[in-house]
């Protein structure tokens, strides 16, 4: 179950970060004024489909963080920090089985924040 207080300071962090006000957030999300002020007061609890209204309009909100507070917020790109990162797994698997490249159906990482990725040759 999701904590409201906790939820709306992640919100708030949200808008903030945006430098948005609540209005503004509001209807770029698709979603009236008051729904945000309700939420931001503990008044509501979040609908789902608000939820996923905010994570379309805000890629770069994790659903963890949003939801439970876990992972970050801005969400990273961490794959950036390995270039090339499919090639060099790829090669390193194949070269270890003595298997082509074309054997390897998916790759899937995942990291300690409880995400992952996924990756097909």
């Amino acid at each position: 179950m999701i904590n409201s207080s906790d939820f709306s300071h992640r919100l708030q962090k949200i808008i903030e970060f945006y430098d948005e006000t609540a209005s503004s957030f509001a209807e770029k999300i698709g979603v009236q004024r008051s729904s945000i002020s309700h939420i931001l007061s503990g008044r509501n609890k979040p609908s789902l489909d608000f939820v996923m209204k905010v994570l379309h309009a805000y890629p770069e909100v994790e659903l963890y963080w949003l939801l439970n507070g876990k992972g970050q917020f801005p969400k990273t790109n961490q794959i950036s920090e390995v270039p090339d990162s499919n090639f060099s797994i790829e090669k390193e698997i194949s070269n270890d089985n003595n298997m082509s490249s074309t054997d390897i159906e998916k790759i899937v990482i995942f990291y300690n924040n409880g995400t992952f990725k996924s990756y097909k040759p």
